[in-house]
């Protein structure tokens, strides 16, 4: 399942500007009671709610556990990581493992700056994750 979330409009964005490529894309996959989420682009304010919507789906498909490849992400806002916090929350309300997966540097940053690379379960790559 692949959906993505259309850029907005800025406000010095000359009218009649060809839309922008989506900001962010996520593809869904599901295997043997493990479901991979794979954001790709730009986690903000404006993208944060289809990601919401793909981990609580992949919450509510009774995985034991949600791994989220964070290899495509560019860029993590508060609204973003507030995103994946809540969905830590969530999926451990459910009894559900949430993983991140492959941080980029830039994302890996926030998580150090803000401190939660503490609380989330944090692996190198996909591979670690899915069979770790």
């Amino acid at each position: 399942m692949r959906d993505s979330v259309p850029a907005q409009g800025r406000a010095n964005q000359p009218p009649g500007e060809r839309q922008r490529a989506p900001r962010l894309t996520t593809e869904v996959r599901a295997t043997d009671g493990i479901v991979v989420v794979c954001p790709v682009g730009e986690l903000d304010y404006d993208s944060a709610a289809l990601l919401r919507v793909r981990l609580r789906e992949a919450i509510g498909a009774a995985a034991e556990r949600v791994v989220v490849d964070c290899h495509g992400l560019s860029f993590c806002d508060s609204t973003g990581l507030n995103t994946l916090l809540t969905g830590r929350l969530e999926a451990q309300q459910a009894n559900i493992t949430l993983i991140l997966a492959d941080l980029q540097a830039t994302v890996a940053r926030v998580f150090e700056l803000t401190g939660t690379d503490a609380v989330f379960d944090i692996r190198p790559d996909v591979h670690a994750a899915v069979c770790g």
